[in-house]
């Protein structure tokens, strides 16, 4: 598709299905929109996409029906399939995008085979060390795909892969100086240190069992926890606190995740990769327990990526003792130095310009940079195991 230099761009964001999906999706529509374009969210059904796009209220959405595989339900998998695909294609029929930009997940494929019948350029961003499914399959037909750790490049087939880190919203950056401020915004008290935990935008339950197991050994100390446990788990997560006569406050779920980390003087949280780029951005540090069961085991790799530039440290989750996860945290807490130098560590992850280094390559491709990208400059982002100031900037 090409347009003209007067005309403005419409922009298609496959996003929907996890937060970890969405919001980097959300960074990058920000960004879009800053340029001049029309951006639309497809996301899908689930509760947690509701949610989080209300924080967005000035970009539209569409919800589409896609559901992932479970249970090897390969009919209802299939049937929602083609429902998205022919939503999308209609949707792209009334208002014929631009470009087509897939995040990952179950949403991602519809809309870009759609978009590509509707002449779209078509790109996707993979956040993990190692890619999904979706991703995987459909890293053929893009003409070009992100990645948030240069590991990923070498299971894409993309005709060009481009190493960005994983978008964060621009709420978050700077919110590590601000602690105290924090704090006071979610009722806590402002010199305590605080220990988030959180699971992910439903909850953990192996996770929040975890540090249950872990609470007598800590009790009596002047700490205070923000503990985001999931709407199954809140009440007996609230109760375990209680017992042991613990501040807590706890949340199924919480939406201004840039309070909440800004409030931490430390996180426990699983590894999803936008949960490790915000960290990253928060100057946040943390103890990894990576999801046992997520698909090829690349939380464990996204985690182990940290540990090993001394970003973070890690726990696996059936290897974990209450004694061993009591001892992580008191040094997390107490040893400022340990600290100090995860922040600089974590600082090398922070790729703050993945967002808009994306949103440019997609209007460059587009043959609309020069109305809408101006002349701002591009540098680059997030490599695994390396400084970002080392990052390659394209990969094949």
């Amino acid at each position: 598709m090409t347009l003209s230099a007067n005309s403005k761009p419409f922009i298609a964001i496959a996003c929907g299905g996890t937060g970890g999906h969405l919001f980097p999706g959300l960074a990058v529509a920000s960004q879009l929109k800053a340029r001049g374009c029309d951006v639309v969210l497809l996301i899908s059904p689930k509760e947690v996409d509701q949610a989080a796009v209300k924080s967005a209220p000035d970009i539209q959405t569409l919800i589409l029906p896609a559901v992932g595989l479970q249970n090897r339900n390969y009919l209802a998998f299939a049937c929602n399939f083609w429902k998205s695909w022919r939503m999308a294609r209609r949707y792209f029929g009334q208002h014929r995008p631009a470009a087509v930009l897939a995040m990952g997940g179950f949403t991602s494929a519809p809309p870009i085979f759609a978009g590509r019948s509707a002449g779209a350029k078509t790109f996707l961003h993979e956040s993990n060390t190692i890619p999904g499914k979706a991703n995987r399959f459909l890293s053929r037909y893009v003409d070009e795909a992100f990645i948030g750790f240069s590991e990923a490049a070498g299971r894409l087939k993309a005709r060009k892969i481009t190493v960005t880190g994983t978008p964060v919203r621009a709420q978050f950056s700077g919110v590590f100086e601000r602690a105290a401020e924090c704090r006071t915004a979610l009722g806590l008290d402002a010199d305590r240190p605080t220990i988030l935990v959180v699971g992910g935008s439903q909850g953990a339950r192996g996770l929040n069992q975890m540090i249950l197991s872990a609470l007598p050994l800590l009790a009596g100390r002047q700490w205070q926890w923000l503990h985001l446990a999931g709407a199954n788990d809140e009440a007996m997560v609230r109760a375990g606190y209680a017992q042991h006569g613990i501040k807590a406050l706890v949340k199924p779920f919480f939406s201004e995740m840039d309070l909440a980390l800004g409030a931490a003087t430390t996180a426990v949280s699983r590894a999803g990769a936008s949960s490790l780029a915000e960290m990253a951005a928060c100057r946040l540090p943390s103890l990894l327990v990576p999801f046992p069961a997520a698909a090829e085991n690349h939380q464990f790799f996204n985690a182990r990526a940290f540990v090993s530039s001394g970003a973070a440290l890690l726990q696996v989750q059936k290897a974990a003792t209450p004694e061993r996860v009591a001892a992580q945290l008191t040094a997390l807490v107490e040893e400022g130095e340990l600290r100090q130098k995860m922040r600089f560590a974590l600082a090398q992850w922070h790729a703050p310009q993945a967002a808009e280094q994306i949103a440019l390559h997609i209007l460059e491709s587009t043959a609309v940079s020069q109305s809408f990208a101006g002349s701002t400059s591009v540098k680059n982002s997030c490599r695994s195991g390396q400084p970002a100031e080392k990052a390659q900037h394209a990969v094949g």
